[in-house]
């Protein structure tokens, strides 16, 4: 046996048995190749007619492609222009957004939405204002009530009882502090 005849295919189950060669796959006819017109045409279309539209389909196609090419050799130089200018797709974006921020804020939704939220926070304003001097007047009117006086009364007398009659600022020592001496060590 020749090697040229073998079936060199590990997994075949014909591995080392001559293989015939005389079937060729060149000599197998291809179904629906190009040029093949077994395609039928469409209802009412002349063989004529299919030639001139594949002929023009052919002509947009290269005009396509061309003009592809065309655009990304003008995309190419633009970008060659930016980075002349110092563009960056960063600084682009940054102009983008800016230019967006003013559009937004010319708007007049933005315009009313600003006009609403300042008037909310003025009512807000004023009426934590009243809410807080309505406390303050309360505060001032329990202070002078006689509870409160009473109440006072009663903290006044359990510091002067606590503190002496030194408590104006300064410590008031405890009858328990006693200064360690020699006669008396600490531990």
């Amino acid at each position: 046996m020749d090697p040229a005849s073998q079936d060199i295919n590990l997994n075949s189950p014909n591995k080392g048995l001559s293989v015939d060669h005389s079937d060729s796959l060149s000599d197998v006819p291809v179904q629906g190749a190009m040029g093949n017109s077994a395609t039928p045409l469409p209802p009412g279309l002349t063989e004529e007619e299919a030639e001139e539209l594949r002929t023009e389909l052919t002509k947009v196609e290269e005009e396509i492609n061309t003009l592809r090419q065309v655009l990304s050799a003008k995309e190419r130089h633009a970008a060659e222009l930016k980075r002349k200018l110092g563009l960056s797709p960063l600084n682009e974006l940054k102009q983008n957004l800016t230019k967006s921020w003013q559009d937004v804020q010319t708007s007049n939704a933005y315009k009313k939405t600003q006009e609403t939220l300042s008037q909310a926070g003025q009512k807000t304003s004023a009426a934590l204002t009243t809410v807080g001097s309505a406390i303050t007047r309360r505060l001032g009117d329990m202070r002078n009530s006689a509870t409160f006086k009473s109440f006072e009364d009663k903290m006044g007398n359990l510091k002067y009882k606590v503190v002496g009659p030194k408590g104006n600022g300064e410590a008031a020592s405890s009858p328990t502090d006693t200064t360690p001496t020699q006669e008396n060590p600490p531990f």
